[in-house]
């Protein structure tokens, strides 16, 4: 009961940053269910929890979402997440846990690296949907190294939160279908994601509430801290 109880309340805490951040939810969460449910269903399950919370992100933000932008992600995204979720399903689960501990590490490098990305056009913002739907298949999530793309399109606040939780929402459908034809997508792991909908969903209008008053850099400080912590877990075998 003390574990279901902590991953409920890990559900809720990052799908409310992510609505503040727009980004680290699911990269937060993820080591979290590798510790409870082991690699393979960590992503499965995290997938359709995500769904959940990239879903109500989406309608509470509805109003203000950039389809047009969101048509041009899912070019690339569809198919390279696709692709990413077959390989996902054969691979071996040594190999993923370490994969995801790089990834971590990977984002906060990255973040620091690039904290602003050039504005894109179509052709190549599609080329960013391709790496991050092949990306998310493997780790799960990849929000913090596509948001400052997203930003640099000129969205902000709800049009940034909304239109990139969109995007995601397209990568999720994607790997989910493949995942069940892959049987990687179980009943068991299915119910599991399904059962943290309500702690996702009430995370995502918690977020939404406070978007305004908080300071986003505070937020951003404390996910890149958790990414360092959790990815050095994984790679030295303590996650």
């Amino acid at each position: 009961m003390l574990t279901v109880l902590l991953v409920v309340i890990a559900a809720y805490s990052t799908a409310t940053l992510s609505a503040v951040a727009g980004f680290g939810g699911g990269v937060l969460l993820l080591p979290v269910f590798v510790k409870v449910f082991g690699p393979r269903d960590a992503i499965a399950v995290l997938t359709v929890a995500q769904l959940a919370s990239n879903g109500s992100r989406v309608w509470f933000n509805r109003h203000e979402i950039d389809r047009r932008l969101v048509g041009t992600f899912a070019y690339g995204a569809v198919p390279a997440a696709a692709a990413g979720a077959w390989l996902f399903a054969t691979a071996p689960l040594p190999a993923l846990t370490r994969l995801i501990g790089v990834f971590l590490l990977a984002m906060v490098a990255w973040r620091r690296w690039r904290p602003r990305a050039a504005s894109l056009n179509d052709a190549a913002f599609a080329a960013i949907g391709a790496a991050s739907g092949f990306g998310s298949a493997l780790v799960g999530s990849v929000g913090p190294m596509v948001a400052p793309f997203f930003l640099a399109r000129g969205l902000v606040r709800s049009a940034y939160i909304g239109t990139e939780a969109a995007a995601a929402v397209v990568m999720h459908l994607v790997k989910l279908a493949v995942f069940s034809a892959a049987a990687v997508l179980t009943a068991g792991n299915t119910l599991t994601g399904l059962a943290l909908a309500p702690a996702s969903t009430a995370g995502a209008w918690t977020g939404k509430k406070i978007v305004d008053r908080l300071p986003v850099p505070v937020f951003i400080t404390l996910v890149e801290a958790g990414l360092v912590t959790s990815g050095l877990l994984l790679l030295t075998g303590g996650g």
